[in-house]
């Protein structure tokens, strides 16, 4: 927001109203990016139903802001709602600056903030609502998941619109159930199994495989993408803001490690203890878990197209080797020159991004 200041303003007048309208338009997207749909309590006092009280806060902003509460000398009021004490707080900062004019400025100005609130939660981010790309959300809307996935069936490895026109949390649904098709069809052609192709890429490339390989896990299960991404999510924020998500298990998981190593000892100088026991709570980045699974997830792609490559070009070359000469030879790449190297390669990637749209399209993961 930016906007001309009276004359004569002091520089204190300044700062509050500008922490004012930042803290205000920080609480008006916390109703985006913890929607009462994100939590299982909407009992009466319970975190459900606190969203949902902040979300209808909306309603008495403007007024708030234009006829704030004036702190008396005998008591301060606080509103339980924090959208209602953010606009009060704007309110009376503009109050103390005392101009008509930059309160009607500000209040069309938090009009259309609250606005792109509303059409980012419909799935539209278009515009304002753009802002809503950089934030995680614990919840998804299906138009997002639905612009997501079309973008990876443009490009399965995906690109720079799941980072900068759709929102995270519903680019990383998309992007798990196209990381499971990847990993079927890779799983094909190498014999192995589709949780275990992004362990066995790992020797090809240095990859981050631990997170998409727990997806891929929980997929083989039966999980749907959008319960496994918006789990990770949530316990991610739940870390995010103080709170261990799952107490009962990360204990289990502890007891587990100890049963392991039921008398501590050294190994080549190293306690096998602190090797087996728990070391991260989540293995998101809590303050920025969606897009971190997200990049996690197309990094899981490529590695799948990595150990496709591998053995495919290898098939290709072999076929084409037998077809070409009679002698028993081992078949290495001396058997084709740099032109039918690139060319194979081409081959092998057009068969994967075909293979994967093709089973992509096969798989009921995702319901929009």
């Amino acid at each position: 927001m930016v906007v001309s200041l009276p004359d004569g303003v002091a520089d204190r007048d300044v700062l509050r109203l500008a922490n004012a309208l930042t803290f205000l338009s920080k609480a008006a997207w916390r109703t985006y990016t913890h929607p009462a749909s994100g939590s299982a309590d909407l009992e009466v006092n319970g975190e459900g139903w606190r969203r949902d009280m902040a979300r209808q806060a909306f309603a008495k902003v403007l007024a708030a802001i234009e006829n704030p509460y004036l702190h008396g000398s005998a008591q301060t009021l606080h509103f339980y709602r924090v959208v209602e004490e953010a606009a009060h707080r704007a309110g009376r900062a503009l109050h103390a600056v005392g101009s008509g004019e930059l309160t009607r400025r500000v209040v069309d100005d938090v009009r259309a903030e609250l606005d792109a609130v509303e059409q980012a939660e419909r799935g539209d981010l278009r515009g304002r609502g753009r802002q809503a790309v950089v934030l995680t959300r614990a919840d998804a809307s299906p138009l997002q998941v639905a612009a997501a996935d079309a973008a990876l069936r443009d490009n399965v490895f995906g690109d720079g619109r799941l980072f900068t026109e759709v929102e995270p949390t519903a680019a990383a649904i998309a992007a798990a159930r196209w990381l499971y098709a990847a990993a079927t069809v890779t799983a094909e052609v190498w014999g192995g199994d589709p949780d275990q192709v992004l362990v066995e890429s790992d020797n090809i490339e240095a990859l981050p495989h631990e997170t998409p390989t727990f997806v891929l896990e929980r997929l083989v299960d039966g999980e749907s993408p959008q319960d496994v991404v918006l789990g990770l999510v949530a316990e991610a924020r739940d870390i995010a803001d103080g709170v261990i998500p799952n107490l009962t298990r990360l204990l289990e998981q502890i007891d587990e490690a100890n049963s392991r190593t039921d008398i501590l000892f050294e190994v080549d100088g190293e306690n096998v203890h602190a090797h087996v026991i728990p070391h991260r709570l989540t293995p998101l980045d809590p303050l920025r878990p969606a897009r971190d699974l997200l990049e996690d997830l197309l990094r899981g792609v490529r590695g799948c197209y990595l150990l496709f490559d591998e053995y495919a070009y290898s098939a290709v070359v072999a076929e084409r080797a037998g077809t070409d000469r009679d002698d028993d030879r081992p078949i290495d790449d001396d058997d084709v020159d740099d032109e039918q190297h690139h060319e194979i390669h081409q081959k092998v990637f057009a068969e994967f991004v075909r293979r994967v749209r093709e089973a992509a399209g096969e798989y009921p993961g995702i319901s929009f």
